[in-house]
């Protein structure tokens, strides 16, 4: 019988904050139990599918989370704004939670709760791009150039890429100037 208040969600808390703490190496399951106060058999009551079961409900959570703080920084704000709130909630979100954003996939996956999940995180980026009145494929194109620009500030940031002296937040500031001004006159020439 399941721990009485030990849920699939209450694992993943668990899991989350050893991630946090540990990084992905301390994610094992005999850690998270210790962590939930159960035997590592008892796990599987709650997370069937051991340890790549509990690192896809992650995946699913860290997206989840994402999406809900982007949509959160984004509520009220339209165009210019709203991008350069999308892109710093997005960079705080990795710089705050490097190991969970590390577990974000950044690739398509056969799994109808990440889809769902996936949706909802994209579907934030199209709502702010229809400030600038893009729809159908350019709002496609649109957000994969805000994810990319993203995405990889963010990933260049938390792995300590940028390491001269120039102060980054400046170079944040024009990142999103670029990203906006790109956005005010897209679709771009040529394309």
């Amino acid at each position: 019988m399941p721990r009485a208040g030990l849920t699939p969600r209450a694992v993943v808390d668990h899991a989350l904050e050893l991630l946090d703490a540990q990084g992905p190496e301390g994610l094992t399951l005999a850690a998270v139990a210790a962590k939930a106060g159960v035997a590592t058999p008892s796990l599987y009551k709650h997370v069937p599918g051991g340890l790549p079961e509990l690192r896809r409900l992650i995946a699913v959570r860290v997206t989840e989370d994402l999406a809900t703080e982007l949509g959160e920084a984004v509520l009220g704000l339209s165009r210019d704004e709203a991008v350069a709130a999308l892109l710093d909630a997005y960079l705080a979100y990795a710089g705050r939670s490097p190991y969970r954003y590390a577990a974000l996939p950044q690739a398509p996956q056969d799994d109808a709760d990440l889809q769902q999940a996936a949706a909802r995180l994209v579907g934030v980026i199209i709502a702010v791009l229809r400030g600038y009145a893009l729809a159908g494929e350019e709002a496609v194109h649109a957000a994969r150039t805000v994810r990319a620009m993203a995405h990889g500030f963010a990933s260049l940031t938390t792995a300590g890429a940028f390491q001269l002296a120039a102060d980054l937040s400046a170079t944040r500031d024009r990142l999103t100037r670029v990203l906006t001004e790109g956005l005010r006159h897209w679709p771009p020439a040529g394309s």
